[in-house]
């Protein structure tokens, strides 16, 4: 079943609407990564130091030899040449510090709870004598308004689906009914596959076994990735397969017998005879 999940990967995934958080951050990804270079006569002195500080260990001078031949500090000689490119060693500024800071946190949980004018939440603030401005409060505001929504859930997995198509619907909470859902209402082929894999639930539930040749045809005229291979492969031993499904008794005990002989050859393997496998097998 996780094959033919598998080959229907992309119907897990939720179809993204038009200007949601997929297409700007596409949309920024597509730029070219050039127009964040630093440019300027800084930007062109960092460039010209790093690409004489790795020259220079390219000949083979140690750190504190370049430190003293280009009259530096030893540490900015080291934080050019661990420096993997020169973008690396320009510094960031730290944000500057705003009257309004500490008032943010207040501003996000107000536009969050529905307040979006600037008017009514400056006086809000000044209500508690907020040291701040009508131009800071819009300021902010405006980058509450422009922030990109929550990123959308993460599409469920080809193992995941596959275990909800094989557990009793009762068995499913009601997140994973749902999803469930969600995913068969994409995708026709799961949703066939899901009917294929209720009927056969049926023949093994009710014993319906001879009605297994026509479940087998009908699932090889949809042609479905995996799924068709299993039923294909029950005709090698059809009668025997239809007989299991149909008679009450099996061969499950006889089966775990064995298994259980096995497991005990296998702890006492090249420590015991067979008188001693004997009686373990017995006594167990």
């Amino acid at each position: 079943m996780e094959t033919c999940v598998a080959a229907h990967r992309g119907c897990l995934r939720s179809p993204s609407p038009s200007g949601t958080l997929l297409e700007s951050i596409s949309s920024e990804s597509s730029r070219p990564q050039d127009d964040c270079e630093p440019i300027g006569r800084r930007a062109e002195r960092k460039k010209a130091a790093h690409a004489l500080v790795h020259e220079m260990l390219t000949q083979g001078h140690s750190r504190r030899a370049i430190a003293r031949h280009l009259g530096w500090g030893l540490n900015t000689v080291l934080r050019y040449a661990t420096a993997a490119r020169w973008q690396d060693t320009i510094r960031e500024n730290p944000p500057r510090s705003s009257r309004l800071d500490p008032y943010k946190s207040y501003l996000d949980r107000r536009f969050a709870a529905g307040c979006t004018s600037v008017t009514h939440l400056h006086r809000e603030l000044l209500a508690d004598n907020a040291p701040v401005t009508y131009q800071m409060v819009r300021a902010h505001i405006a980058t509450l308004r422009t922030a990109p929504a929550s990123p959308p859930p993460r599409p469920p997995t080809v193992r995941q689906v596959p275990g909800w198509l094989t557990r009793h619907p009762t068995a499913l909470d009601e997140e994973d009914r749902a999803n469930l859902k969600e995913v068969l209402a994409r995708c026709p082929e799961l949703d066939t596959a899901a009917g294929h894999i209720r009927d056969f639930g049926e023949i093994l539930s009710n014993r319906l076994g001879a009605t297994l040749p026509a479940w087998i045809e009908v699932v090889d005229a949809s042609q479905l990735p995996g799924l068709t291979g299993f039923a294909l492969h029950l005709l090698r031993d059809l009668d025997a397969v239809t007989t299991g499904l149909t008679l009450e008794w099996s061969f499950g005990s006889v089966e775990g017998a064995v298994n259980r002989i096995k497991k005990i050859k296998r702890q006492l393997y090249g420590r015991a005879g067979f008188e001693l496998l004997r009686k373990m097998t017995l006594l167990q």
